[in-house]
């Protein structure tokens, strides 16, 4: 029986990594999960992993969403490459070499940007304007307009945003880089170094913990929209899971924009949603990555 043909997705996140193949559509016929530790015994699982799917499926692309930031720029010598990263070990990792296998056409984009590609084909992203956030270790953001996602001179870091700080927080920040930056704030590493437990083990300070990130979140989008107003923000990763997260958000956002700018606050801002593929938006946008090098 000849095998079936398929694109690989790998969506390298902070905490976790997980791979997926699919011969068409958003529906995954095989998915693995490894966890993110360092970059030798993180990539020799990854590795592996790929064994396993080149044994079953006859493998087209392989579609790379990394957290980052990555060097995107395929002019440059470090094309592929981690660049100065949170992420202890892994500054400096070739992530594009470690895991390209020779023969099979690989690309590699950031795991958000596939995140959005994943959202808009098969998701929640159903307006021409959407943005994705994922909140988890740390904080990443990708825009789709004018038919597809934008990308700038390299790896966009929405989440290293400067933000206004909520006035009865007086966490100095979990960002090695700048301290108080939306990631610095939001993520769920600042969410353990300011509680000292994660999202889900909250307890008594969850509606504290729930109202700042709510202001950091409306803040950002109103920040984002200042410069690109779009229609809805879709927002995932772990820390999104908390219990009315979304909405807490959307109430929010009237006060962190002012008012200001009138387009789309004037109609109470973009709409906050859950992603529709949940915690496979990743590595489905990975999926799609690999499959626009061999589909027109």
């Amino acid at each position: 029986m000849s095998q079936r043909a398929v694109d690989v997705g790998i969506e390298l996140g902070g905490t976790k990594i997980v791979i997926g193949a699919s011969d068409h559509g958003a529906d995954l016929l095989y998915r693995d999960v490894i966890a993110t530790v360092d970059p030798d015994t993180t990539l020799s699982s990854v590795s592996a992993s790929l064994e396993g799917v080149f044994e079953r499926h006859l493998v087209r692309a392989i579609g790379i969403a990394s957290f980052g930031p990555i060097d995107l720029r395929s002019e440059s010598e470090t094309y592929g490459r981690m660049l100065s990263t949170p992420k202890p070990g892994w500054s400096g990792v070739d992530i594009l070499a470690e895991i390209a296998v020779d023969g099979v056409p690989s690309v590699i984009d950031t795991d958000v940007n596939a995140a959005m590609l994943a959202e808009h084909t098969w998701g929640s992203a159903t307006k021409d304007n959407a943005a994705y956030f994922t909140v988890g270790t740390g904080v990443g953001g990708a825009i789709w307009s004018n038919g597809g996602v934008l990308r700038g001179a390299n790896h966009s870091e929405i989440g290293h945003l400067r933000i206004p700080r909520h006035p009865d927080d007086d966490f100095p920040g979990s960002c090695p880089f700048h301290g108080d930056c939306l990631e610095g704030m939001a993520s769920g590493t600042a969410m353990r170094e300011r509680w000292g437990v994660s999202a889900d083990a909250l307890g008594g300070s969850a509606t504290t913990a729930l109202e700042f990130e709510a202001w950091y979140l409306a803040h950002a989008i109103a920040s984002l929209c200042a410069v690109i107003p779009v229609d809805q923000v879709i927002i995932g990763g772990g820390v999104s899971k908390m219990p009315g997260f979304h909405t807490s958000i959307s109430g929010m956002l009237p006060e962190a924009s002012g008012g200001y700018p009138p387009v789309p606050f004037a109609a109470g801002g973009p709409q906050v949603l859950p992603p529709g593929l949940g915690d496979d938006a990743g590595v489905i946008g990975a999926i799609e990555l690999g499959r626009t090098i061999h589909v027109a």
